[in-house]
């Protein structure tokens, strides 16, 4: 996993990044040897020691190892060199990566979710959030929760961004987007945005129950994503869905927001939470393709930068650039300024 993403960071120069998450669905764990699945806990506890591993091997490199010289034939520095030496409760990794560090450093690490266990990773690891609140309510705890954390693990606030999934149906009146809005729906069939829902509560059987009931109040919570599971069903409770209605809700977006209007319309939408403390940006999830992303880069796109919420230029090269995040340190560079700012040191 190091080595594919270190290359592709190569290749791409610098636009790599790796969503790490963890596999949720019971079939998953029976394609790799196992008969049941890790629990959503031990599964957390693997990811993060996982992660340590990766991040680790990627610093294998100092970024001035490599001197190249032919005159003297000196190809790197060997001290330079870190193997990882890595002994785990899961891994066991001695190193080092056949690969120089990236231009990024490391390429962007993505999170996606909102349960406790993802936010304890998170809040170590992350640069970049996708998650799913449905309210702004929602949005503001979650990001508040979040962003509190990485002082615990020497981060400041601005190391991360936090990036809700968002799908917009747009029209150039409210009226127009709600119709468009209205026609898409019509084509999901009744049936898959039934079966969709139970692939987001974490593949729970639904036939048993009427389909223009309520969601029942007793559903096992979900080995998958714990936090789109609350989402969900609190919102089927709030609103008085029935599953149909939830079913169709959900269907779309796959349990993310989903907000029909004009450009002004969708643009105040966002902004409210952009300045509200409920984001950094946002996941555009696109209703369909390709016409859903022209609607949005055509019309919204204007209408954020008018209000001076979206770039009219890229800031970098590289993703992290444009992402507003700074290239790390590998580990070694930063231990001697770490020994020299310890007291005595």
């Amino acid at each position: 996993m190091a080595r594919k993403f270190a290359s592709l960071d190569w290749l791409s120069g610098g636009r790599a990044g790796w969503n790490l998450v963890t596999s949720g669905q019971e079939n998953e764990a029976r394609n790799f040897s196992r008969e049941k699945h890790y629990e959503h806990g031990e599964r957390y506890d693997r990811a993060r020691e996982f992660a340590r591993v990766v991040v680790g091997l990627w610093d294998t490199w100092d970024d001035d190892a490599f001197v190249r010289d032919k005159a003297t034939g000196q190809f790197f520095h060997p001290d330079k060199l870190h193997d990882l030496n890595h002994r785990g409760e899961h891994f066991s990794v001695l190193g080092a990566l056949n690969i120089p560090r990236s231009p990024q450093g490391h390429p962007v690490i993505v999170q996606a979710g909102g349960s406790d266990d993802m936010i304890a990773v998170a809040a170590e690891f992350a640069e970049v959030i996708f998650c799913a609140p449905l309210t702004l309510q929602a949005a503001q705890s979650f990001y508040a929760n979040l962003k509190g954390r990485l002082a615990a693990f020497g981060r400041s606030p601005d190391e991360m961004k936090i990036m809700p999934g968002l799908s917009c149906v747009i029209g150039r009146t409210d009226a127009e987007a709600k119709e468009n809005y209205e026609y898409l729906n019509s084509l999901i069939h009744p049936v898959v945005a039934r079966e969709i829902l139970s692939m987001v509560l974490g593949n729970v059987d639904l036939t048993p129950y009427p389909f223009d009931g309520p969601l029942p109040e007793n559903l096992p919570p979900s080995n998958a994503s714990q936090s789109i599971f609350q989402q969900v069903t609190d919102m089927a409770r709030r609103e008085k869905l029935s599953i149909r209605q939830t079913a169709l809700r959900v269907a779309g977006a796959r349990a993310k927001a989903v907000i029909h209007g004009s450009p002004q319309t969708i643009a105040d939408y966002m902004e409210e939470w952009f300045r509200n403390g409920g984001c950094d940006g946002f996941n555009m999830m696109p209703p369909f393709l390709p016409g859903g992303l022209d609607d949005f880069v055509n019309l919204v796109i204007p209408e954020l930068q008018r209000r001076g919420l979206f770039r009219t230029k890229y800031e970098g090269k590289t993703l992290r650039e444009n992402l507003g995040l700074k290239r790390p340190l590998s580990r070694h560079a930063m231990a001697p300024q770490t020994a020299r700012a310890a007291p005595g040191g």
